[in-house]
């Protein structure tokens, strides 16, 4: 394979592909932009390939980690046909959130057409929803036909998708799973008594071992655009219950993993990218790039981890 001239060697095969199309390690990926900003859809479909080569089960395109809501129609849907192209629609999960219920929907369609197999979505974001709201949003993406994961990211979108509300959205059919993103590791045994059929998935990289333990069956992850085996390792080892692999694993990625789940997330982890060999490049507005103490903190980590033989 090769992607603006340079060659790329396939390093593993791809692990078999899970039960259901959210179980297992999937990336949220990381979009490369060139210089002026554009979508450089080449590197993004290599990058893809190249995570499922290193260990990974499946793609997040459209994530916020994606910069999504800084794209145009256009090229949020090319993002996902290139991702589909290079893996195969069962192991993509796009997102597929927006301000309106319908355009949401349009959005779930559209991946149905592109051959994904399920769709991410956060609940209505561009006000504090109650739960009437959350339920007929979630109804009315459940009908374009794809199962859904909730996301659930109560710091961002000021909507939180409590145990409760889960069980019944799930209990109408309307989930399938829930990416958790709270921080909340206590949740993940609410779920289960209240839901026992619906899937968590750790949506922080930061509680990945908590929430392993806790019985998650799978991880949305954002170091691994930069780290994939190591990261495959430790959720490999973590829910498998080796906790001898995982957990001196889990505290040496932990400076890196804890950026996750900071406002500069997009930016850290492209900057680890880079570090590692990888093309994270630039970031568009309004985003900025790092001020320097955060450049410096997010070098040195990286730097350690790569040291140690992380990759």
């Amino acid at each position: 394979m090769t992607t603006n001239g340079t060659a790329i060697t396939q390093t593993t095969t791809p692990p078999p592909l899970p039960r259901r199309p959210w179980h297992g390690i999937l990336v949220a990926t990381a979009l490369p932009l060139t210089p002026d900003l554009s979508v450089d859809y080449d590197r993004y479909a290599e990058h893809c390939a190249w995570l499922l080569e290193n260990g990974c089960d499946g793609v997040v395109p459209n994530g916020s980690l994606g910069e999504y809501q800084v794209l145009t129609p256009r090229e949020r849907a090319r993002v996902v046909e290139t991702a589909v192209a290079a893996v195969g629609g069962e192991r993509v999960m796009p997102g597929v959130a927006a301000y309106g219920s319908a355009e949401a929907r349009r959005w779930a369609e559209q991946a149905g057409e592109a051959g994904c197999a399920a769709v991410m979505l956060l609940p209505p974001n561009a006000y504090r929803a109650d739960e009437r709201s959350v339920s007929a949003h979630y109804a009315e993406v459940a009908r374009a036909g794809l199962p859904v994961v909730a996301y659930n990211n109560p710091v961002d979108t000021k909507v939180d998708l409590v145990p409760e509300l889960l069980a019944r959205l799930h209990g109408e059919g309307w989930i399938q799973g829930v990416k958790e993103f709270s921080g909340d590791v206590r949740r993940a045994y609410r779920i289960a008594e209240l839901a026992p059929e619906l899937d968590l998935l750790a949506g922080a990289d930061d509680v990945l071992l908590e929430l392993a333990v806790a019985g998650a069956r799978g991880w949305i992850a954002g170091y691994p655009n930069a780290l994939p085996r190591a990261c495959a390792e430790l959720y490999r080892a973590a829910t498998a219950g080796d906790l001898a692999t995982a957990t001196p694993l889990y505290r040496r990625l932990h400076p890196l993993l804890r950026w996750d789940s900071r406002v500069e997330f997009v930016q850290a982890i492209k900057l680890s990218m880079d570090l590692a060999g990888r093309y994270g490049g630039p970031v568009r507005p309004p985003r900025m790039p790092l001020p320097p103490e955060q450049e410096a903190a997010v070098r040195a980590a990286t730097e350690k981890a790569l040291a140690a033989g992380l990759s």
